[in-house]
């Protein structure tokens, strides 16, 4: 299996700092399959070219592999596309020699991930049931320009027509980290099927990889199923999880578009609703100057991989009552592979948003992002008692939804709430009475801060309130 990355970004040879190897050296990895081989063909400053040779060993892989009714006759585990067409196994590789690349980290040059470079990938082998159609429909809406010629059965007989491979050309400017998780899930995609056992895991690893623009594919059902092996209760895990990142029922993910990822080309850019939020309780804690921050309901982490970035956040706490979302977040935080003093900044605790835990007390900062919904309202004055009574940190950051922007959602049925999990979503007047209450009571201030689109009629699509703590009061 062979892939082929060019660019004529100026100098063209920055490549080698972003793919973390060295255009002068050839290397090789040891992968389960085999091995792969990274060199580059030209590197100058004009245009540089970086190769991924995937040797698979499929004797190896036979090896020790008892087969079963669906791979056919018997000489099917040895004669077959494994070593040659794009497939799983190369996605893996790439996962495994790629892997600071696609996670968008260069710490020799750090600014160099973040940018868009003129980007051209050729992979000579792709397998793909129905030609080019399904190509151009996975690909095209990530912004590439797409050029996949079918391979013929046989050159010299052209009346046997054409195989199921195409040799594909992608070109497009992008982040080369987007390139390579584009390629990472769609490779096994177009395959139709993965080259090992699927768990949950695999959920994990498509979400993480697929998390800026999976959930806007158009194509994104297809991606899931084939992705997934066909596995209904991983896909079902997988659109759930997605629904959760958009705020909306995953009945609704087909159809809901968010008014406020609307965008145009004077706009700008388009900035998800979740982004928009996590973005602006940054900035509140910021402007409050918490340097020690608890993340009640921290869920996957996103808000904490957020202000692990910022070295002004000193101390992070993680809490959730599910060791299970703990545990996904451990791993999308990838915190057996951080260094020991960021690993010293960030911990995770199970504990009950409801109860008492003397080890959130005292914190500059609390913050309960998209939490408050999911608590039953009779809950919630226990909620209240143990942050801003017993925890009692400077400041507390509490984000949730607008019920009247539901309106503007067209794939939301009137009076559905935007999660199946949400037991209540509150008017603008209903969260500042809650708000304005718990303040006066516990000896705060508060204010508030529209996130998302501000409609005219109906206001915010997410309420955010910044309680600052009376210096004089003591509770």
């Amino acid at each position: 299996m062979l892939l082929t990355i060019s660019t004529t970004a100026a100098p063209a040879t920055d490549l080698g700092y972003l793919l973390h190897k060295h255009p002068g050296k050839a290397q090789t990895f040891g992968v389960s399959v085999g091995e792969a081989h990274v060199f580059y063909p030209e590197a100058t400053p004009e245009r540089c070219t970086a190769a991924l040779l995937l040797e698979v060993d499929s004797i190896a892989l036979v090896r020790g592999h008892k087969r079963t009714a669906s791979e056919g006759f018997a000489l099917a585990q040895y004669v077959n596309d494994r070593p040659y067409a794009a497939s799983s196994m190369l996605a893996s590789a790439l996962g495994k020699v790629f892997r600071s690349a696609m996670s968008g980290r260069c710490d020799a040059r750090p600014e160099l991930p973040q940018r868009s470079i003129p980007l051209a990938l050729h992979l000579p082998v792709v397998p793909t049931s129905g030609g080019v159609a399904p190509v151009t429909a996975l690909f095209e809406p990530l912004g590439w320009r797409v050029e996949a010629t079918p391979i013929p059965l046989d050159p010299q007989r052209p009346e046997w027509g054409n195989s199921r491979y195409v040799d594909l050309h992608l070109t497009g400017t992008l982040r080369l980290a987007d390139a390579l998780t584009h390629l990472y899930v769609l490779l096994p995609v177009l395959d139709g099927s993965k080259h090992y056992w699927v768990t949950t895991d695999e959920v994990d690893k498509l979400l993480r990889a697929g998390e800026t623009w999976l959930s806007a594919h158009p194509a994104r059902e297809t991606i899931l199923r084939r992705y997934l092996g066909n596995r209904h209760t991983l896909v079902q895990s997988a659109i759930t999880r997605l629904a959760e990142v958009d705020d909306l029922p995953p009945e609704a993910l087909d159809n809901a578009v968010p008014a406020d990822d609307e965008s145009t080309a004077e706009e700008g850019p388009r900035v998800r609703l979740v982004d928009a939020r996590r973005e602006a309780v940054v900035a509140a804690l910021r402007a409050e100057r918490a340097s020690r921050v608890v993340d009640l309901g921290c869920g996957q982490g996103a808000l904490i991989a957020a202000m692990l970035s910022d070295a002004s956040f000193k101390e992070i706490v993680g809490v959730d009552v599910s060791h299970r979302a703990l545990e996904v977040a451990a791993r999308s935080l990838h915190l057996d592979r951080m260094s020991d003093r960021a690993r010293d900044r960030v911990s995770l605790l199970q504990s009950s948003l409801t109860y008492r835990d003397e080890r959130i007390a005292g914190y500059d900062a609390v913050v309960l992002m998209e939490v408050i919904e999911h608590v039953d309202p009779p809950r919630l004055a226990a909620l209240v008692r143990n942050v801003f009574r017993y925890a009692r940190p400077a400041a507390v950051v509490v984000t949730t939804p607008n019920v009247e922007y539901n309106a503007r959602y067209e794939g939301l049925a009137a009076g559905a709430m935007r999660h199946r999990d949400h037991r209540f979503e509150w008017t603008r007047e209903e969260f500042h009475q809650w708000c304005e209450a718990n303040a006066s009571q516990s000896g705060y201030t508060v204010r508030y801060v529209s996130v998302g689109d501000n409609d005219p009629e109906l206001g915010p699509a997410t309420q955010l309130a910044i309680f600052t703590r009376l210096a004089d009061v003591t509770a």
